[in-house]
């Protein structure tokens, strides 16, 4: 198997496009950037020093809506009459073919080609076409049910999972932003105001969340768009369901923190020794001025082995000091005022030390790890601002508070009482991640190391503060540089991308529906209210709801998540993202509704739950459950079909393979091959990702490549993109003649049958034949494959080394796991039962 960096992938794209012989035309696409109103932008900012960091922001974003009145529902259309709104808000569009390809019955014994040619779209709500125009995208905001049921009877009869996929701060090409002296939202729900209101006058607008009548602000009059007055409906916060307003000073309870980031290194003998310190040092200078933030930002490094190291790097200096603490169980800070640095100012002296930190601990012989208390240090150290900490380790932390034993024995992975220690061995690193996001820091980890560290507990130190997990189990400079590669890109990323702090999420629903579980790295400040003291554009969230009161009063239910942070800019932003979905009484509605990619990754955040909480064989069993259960009830309500077989609504017909993909995941397979601390980091990333990375992972996309043709191609940037089908994740579809491409998220495949075509291999590859392709190629990485994933490494097989459990072929047999067809008969004896 031989490693490229993603430029092989662009030579792929490459080859598989061709320029268009005429000038098509072009979309285009506005980015809406609302000036201030004449009264110019009320927020404000602060260029001095951040105030401590306040108790609570609770009442920031504004507290839960109380108990209020159901009255009916109206439209956002500007004072229509009541026969009007009846019509316009019936719910459904009147497409009843959606309805009923959703619920053609499949048989899955006999039908074997069920993926569709292309990567599978979201189900559309079945809502009218002005409403399906206003609603938010479901690259950031899913439901498992894209038909609410009436009650929670209705939901308990379908057997399917009641929840929201949210990527509430993804990277977006268009997102309108609004200055304004007033945020109108609802005196009751505290609701922003958005599409579907209704304006039963131009001076009142009923609340789509509580029907709360609420007046219209003088200045909501206006519209900074047409520059007129008296059309209140036409303003963007009512045009678009995803918007970000620029936040007064009411939504502060002290000035907005300037952007701090605090690096803690390891600089163990084992650190050096892998090459990882050297790449940091190199990607942080390098990317120095492309981390966001303005001249406020402020930079700071400390170091550790058995020591805690500290640099002083005030502008005043010559060269950065540095101080070293010995006494790692009463860790003190040794000055306040230059460990964290004004980057503007100390440019120069942060440049040497990053050039020189590497050189420093080259002839290291020191083997401990004081982690605990160089993260003690750190809180300290950030306590008054808030901020990022970027912890990089690379062994298990052997000295001081936070001290950790090996747990793992490589003889009981496979052992019949269940894979042990998924949980942590200790709550040091829970509680000092609760302090941090008490004061606003967050603490992201990278994992560099091929030896067990207890990820189980070191992870808790990102879990708890809304930081990011980043692992890399076989890093090193010589035996591994495509690794090292990654681990560069990654890093390049992470430095980079954007980044909110000092922020809270709110998420509010129809009154009658209630959320009861969260799923995601964060702390859960209140019943909906989640404290995230960092967000960045890669995070996803997932919640499970449940109907407490029937919505038989309603036709249509609305979810609306608002996400308050501090800029790195200095600037205090809501961002809010609007979802309606209609709300149906019949059970084959609930079904046709259903969007199985959503269900699955909903489900496999509340497997990994479970198998931390009681074991990894019952939430296997519960996932097993869910598709028996499913297709139970569909069989014995809705399906009318009397011949044998397994039956499922064509909504459904994917639910057992993927519920198949994510058992042989992993984070939930069994069997003697996976390591605890990469099952442990599997888990963390079903439970901190989005939704299409997560479907990527547990189901990749296979092309063939070297039969593609123009057929079907779409015609983007004046060239021909051929659009290969999709196949199945099985060996049958893999041939000596071919050249196959796999997209399993954050890394591609690409396998050369021995027999391909050696014109296809030189295009893509450069070599004359598949004999000729040689142990190791290099290229130059490229970013624009996906916007939250800018390194993919391109593993290429030939066929003599072809590993079928490194491909993924979820559909065949693995080691001690089914094959598609075999789980199949399992879960059709599970439903006879």
């Amino acid at each position: 198997m031989f490693y490229f960096s993603p430029a092989s992938m662009s030579k792929v794209l490459q080859s598989c496009t061709k320029p268009l012989k005429d000038n098509s035309s072009s979309q285009l696409c506005f980015v809406l950037h609302l000036p201030p109103f004449s009264g110019g932008d009320s927020s404000s900012t602060t260029t001095g020093s951040a105030s401590p960091v306040p108790n609570s922001y609770d009442s920031l974003e504004g507290g839960s809506y109380p108990g209020t009145y159901f009255t009916q529902l109206l439209t956002s259309n500007p004072f229509p009459n009541m026969s009007q709104l009846s019509a316009a808000l019936g719910g459904l569009s009147g497409v009843p073919e959606l309805e009923v390809e959703a619920l053609r019955p499949v048989n899955l014994l006999q039908e074997r080609n069920l993926l569709p040619h292309q990567p599978l779209d979201a189900p559309e709500p079945n809502l009218s076409a002005d409403l399906k125009k206003a609603n938010c995208s479901p690259d950031t905001f899913r439901c498992t049910l894209t038909n609410i049921p009436q009650t929670q009877a209705l939901l308990n009869k379908a057997r399917l999972p009641l929840g929201l996929l949210l990527h509430p701060f993804r990277d977006l090409a268009q997102l309108p932003v609004i200055t304004s002296n007033t945020i109108v939202r609802c005196r009751s729900c505290r609701t922003y105001i958005n599409p579907f209101v209704s304006f039963l006058d131009q001076r009142r607008w009923k609340c789509n969340l509580c029907y709360r009548v609420n007046d219209v602000p003088d200045e909501f009059m206006y519209n900074p768009v047409t520059r007129s007055y008296g059309e209140p409906h036409k303003r963007p916060e009512v045009q678009n369901s995803t918007v970000e307003f620029i936040a007064s000073s009411d939504y502060m309870l002290r000035p907005p923190q300037p952007a701090v980031y605090l690096f803690v290194l390891d600089v163990s003998h084992n650190a050096v020794e892998g090459g990882y310190l050297n790449v940091f040092c190199h990607t942080l200078l390098e990317n120095l001025d492309k981390m966001p933030g303005d001249t406020r930002t402020r930079v700071g490094f400390i170091t550790f082995n058995s020591t805690i190291h500290f640099y002083n790097l005030h502008e005043s200096l010559s060269q950065p000091q540095m101080l070293v603490v010995s006494d790692i169980d009463d860790i003190f800070i040794p000055t306040h005022d230059s460990l964290l640095v004004n980057l503007k100012e100390s440019r120069a002296l942060v440049r040497v030390l990053l050039t020189s930190l590497h050189s420093m601990f080259s002839q290291t012989r020191e083997t401990h790890s004081a982690l605990g208390p160089a993260l003690q240090a750190a809180y300290k150290l950030m306590s008054p601002t808030g901020g990022r900490v970027s912890v990089f380790q690379t062994q298990l932390p052997t000295l001081g508070p936070g001290l950790l034993q090996s747990r793992e024995d490589p003889n009981q992975r496979s052992s019949t009482k269940g894979v042990q220690h998924l949980g942590p061995a200790t709550d040091f690193y829970k509680k000092l991640a609760l302090d941090c996001s008490g004061q606003q820091i967050g603490v992201d980890l990278f994992l560099l190391s091929s030896q067990y560290s207890d990820l189980a507990s070191l992870a808790c130190m990102s879990k708890f503060s809304a930081g990011s997990i980043f692992y890399y189990p076989s890093l090193h400079h010589v035996h591994n540089p495509a690794q090292l590669d990654k681990f560069q890109k990654d890093l390049e990323r992470y430095l980079t991308r954007k980044i909110g702090f000092e922020a809270v999420m709110r998420i509010r629903c129809t009154k009658g529906l209630s959320i009861h579980t969260f799923h995601g790295n964060f702390f859960v400040r209140s019943t909906d209210l989640l404290s995230l003291a960092n967000i960045n554009p890669d995070s996803g969230f997932a919640v499970q709801m449940s109907i407490e009161e029937s919505l038989a009063d309603t036709s249509l239910a609305c979810f609306q998540s608002a996400l308050l942070y501090t800029s790195s800019k200095g600037k205090r932003r809501i961002r809010v993202h609007t979802l309606c979905l209609p709300v149906v009484s019949q059970l084959s509605d609930v079904y046709a509704g259903a969007d199985v990619q959503a269900i699955t990754c909903l489900l496999a955040n509340m497997a990994i739950d479970r198998s931390i909480s009681s074991s990894l064989s019952d939430a296997r069993d519960a996932l097993m459950n869910a598709v028996v259960d499913s297709l139970s009830a569909y069989k014995n309500t809705v399906s009318n079909i009397q011949q044998s077989g397994l039956i499922a609504p064509a909504a459904l017909c994917l639910f057992p393979l993927y519920v198949l993909a994510l058992l042989k995941q992993k984070a939930l397979r069994m069997g003697t091959s996976t390591k605890l601390d990469e099952r442990v980091f599997a888990m963390c990333e079903f439970k901190s990702q989005p939704l299409q990375q997560i479907m990527r992972a547990v189901h990749p996309d296979l092309y063939r490549l070297d039969t593609m043709s123009d057929q079907g191609a779409l015609h983007l940037n004046d060239c021909i993109v051929p659009q290969p089908h999709l196949l199945h994740l099985t060996a049958e579809k893999l041939t000596r003649e071919g050249a196959f491409l796999m997209d399993c998220g954050s890394v591609f495949y690409l396998w050369i049958g021995k027999c391909c075509n050696d014109v296809f291999i030189r295009d893509v590859l450069g070599c004359p034949n598949h004999a000729s392709i040689p142990p190791s190629m290099v290229s130059e990485a490229q970013t624009f494959i996906r916007h939250n994933v800018t390194y993919l490494l391109l593993c290429v097989t030939k066929v003599e080394s072809l590993t079928f459990q490194s491909f993924h072929l979820v559909e065949d047999r693995s080691e001690s796991a089914l094959s598609y067809y075999e789980f199949l008969l399992h879960i059709q004896q599970q439903m006879s039962k």
